[in-house]
């Protein structure tokens, strides 16, 4: 069969457009491996706007629980399958995934999210959701009063910096060039708190801990002296890698291959696709952002296929 619409992703953006897009009574399919996005494994989110508290599992089974309890007859669920392909048809587009479905429909909406890039060093994997995390938004006042560790030199790194100067005892950031990617005007802002510390030329070598994270070594660019910092938490903040490979050629993307949107509406540059969430060029990526991205995409999509 034909869909309206057929929604790539379970995470926040595509679970809200499901959620709206049986409330619009648009025939869709939602296509997705698992639910809940990248912040399935923080053990506490605290922005999730309405909710004081809640694990990143709770969240990914409220936001299913959700879709399935408002899906009825107009949204179809397919669990546990990866979009491999998508191909443009005589009559909208052909969805095909890793075990061989297919799918048709008029339109697409790209909701799969991203993945952090993960820092490859001995102790980081091992520490992970242990001290080391990818998500300050999410994980941030978990570490109140304590000392920090950023990595990264980038625009979300300094930004994560700011954040949690707000309450940790110090945050000291670890730059592996003498360079930063990030503006400017938001080093500046942040190099005269007194809390705050950089160190350039500085690459991790390794993260040490007990049951948490100690301690992280970094070697010293220029002369390979290796140095220890003791600390509590290690926020990576190296990159975001989007997850849109399987669209190939068929809309425009940013230098990073996120792809390129209108934030009026959501719409990709080829007619009849929409992206939300943290796989478009949007200028800040979270979870109550992508949920709104999801549902402003469903709206012009309706009004796509009615106008």
């Amino acid at each position: 069969m034909s869909y309206d619409l057929a929604i790539l992703g379970g995470g926040p953006a595509g679970v809200a457009a499901g959620v709206y897009a049986s409330r619009k009574r648009l025939r869709a399919v939602l296509i997705t491996d698992s639910f809940g996005g990248q912040s399935i494994v923080s053990p506490d989110i605290q922005n999730w706007v309405g909710t004081v508290s809640i694990s990143g599992e709770q969240l990914a089974k409220d936001l299913k629980t959700h879709l399935i309890k408002y899906k009825e007859d107009v949204v179809d669920v397919v669990e546990r399958e990866r979009v491999a392909e998508i191909s443009k048809g005589k009559d909208g587009f052909d969805v095909k995934t890793s075990s061989g479905k297919n799918f048709q429909a008029k339109t697409v909406l790209v909701a799969t999210g991203s993945h952090r890039r993960k820092l490859e060093i001995p102790g980081a994997n091992e520490f992970e959701n242990k001290g080391v995390t990818y998500c300050a938004s999410c994980d941030g006042p978990l570490f109140s009063g304590q000392d920090t560790v950023i990595i990264g030199g980038g625009n979300a790194a300094f930004e994560t910096a700011a954040q949690l100067l707000a309450y940790c005892s110090s945050v000291t950031l670890i730059n592996r060039s003498e360079k930063f990617r990030a503006d400017l005007v938001t080093i500046k802002k942040l190099s005269g708190n007194p809390k705050f510390k950089i160190l350039t030329s500085a690459v991790p070598t390794e993260i040490k801990g007990g049951k948490f994270v100690e301690a992280i070594v970094y070697q010293n660019a220029e002369t390979k002296e290796k140095k220890e910092i003791k600390t509590g938490g290690v926020f990576v903040e190296i990159g975001l890698l989007p997850n849109t490979d399987y669209l190939g050629n068929l809309v425009e993307f940013d230098e990073f291959k996120r792809v390129k949107v209108n934030p009026k509406n959501q719409r990709a540059s080829l007619e009849g696709i929409w992206a939300a969430g943290d796989c478009t060029d949007g200028l800040y990526h979270q979870n109550n952002i992508a949920a709104g991205d999801g549902v402003k995409a469903l709206e012009d999509i309706y009004l796509f296929i009615h106008a």
